[in-house]
């Protein structure tokens, strides 16, 4: 699969697995199943109760069409309320186990996925999504056009479970923390961190470790005299510690 390099905020480079066509494409149908359910069983239910009533059969055709319209605006918004709410994932992105990222290394925002939703318009809506998957086929680092503007890609989250990538660290009851000005640190800075430093020790990248310890370091104000490996091994689970007892 092909991979895409991402600068984080900690300016070390990560690199991830690009989400594959097939992953977004099936995502996507599931998705307007969603849809088109929700449409189907609204519109149901909305007849269902009042297709017999006089004020029903009073309205005009452009009053029928607005309340439609009206019913059927949630499903309009769904890929764009559901991404901002669970981080660049709807329910089909959350099943292909895919998300949408920043490739700056920042938390893509509300804008950003606005800017997403609204070049749907032309990646998906027109050629029947045949822009878009040309688009994502073609570029280097599998964007469609609302990825590009908006500065994102989406990214495969498979095999990426394990409590060593994620901020978890097992600790045992006894354990004595070393740090505690490592609360300065937010859950987004300790999982770069600790996605980093597995990398970078997997990899033997001790340039990168070294510039990981220095901004840590710098961030909570603290120095020390142990070597790196161990010194950022304890600042993971120092925050592990102070976090699960507060």
């Amino acid at each position: 699969m092909s991979e895409i390099q991402i600068n984080t905020t900690q300016n070390v480079n990560i690199n991830f697995t690009l989400a594959s066509v097939g992953e977004r494409v099936v995502a996507h149908i599931i998705d307007l199943i969603i849809k088109f359910a929700y449409g189907m069983i609204v519109i149901w239910i909305f007849r269902s109760m009042f297709d017999n009533t006089n004020w029903m059969r009073d309205l005009d055709d452009w009053s029928l069409i607005s309340i439609y319209i009206i019913l059927l605006f949630p499903a309009f918004v769904y890929t764009l309320v559901l991404e901002s709410l669970f981080e660049g994932q709807t329910l089909g992105k959350k099943v292909m186990k895919i998300r949408v990222v920043k490739i700056d290394g920042y938390q893509a925002s509300f804008v950003d996925y606005l800017i997403r939703w609204v070049f749907r318009i032309v990646d998906l809506n027109m050629l029947s999504g045949f822009i878009a998957l040309i688009s994502v086929i073609v570029t280097e680092k599998g964007q469609r056009l609302g990825d590009m503007t908006a500065g994102t890609s989406v990214i495969s989250l498979k095999n990426r479970v394990l409590i060593s990538h994620t901020i978890l660290e097992e600790i045992g009851d006894n354990y004595k923390p070393l740090f505690p000005s490592v609360i300065k640190l937010s859950d987004n800075d300790m999982r770069i961190i600790k996605e980093t430093f597995v990398i970078a020790k997997r990899a033997r990248d001790y340039d990168t470790l070294n510039k990981l310890r220095a901004k840590v370091e710098e961030v909570i104000e603290i120095r020390s005299d142990q070597d790196t490996i161990p010194f950022i091994d304890v600042i993971i689970k120092d925050y592990n510690f102070y976090t699960q007892n507060m």
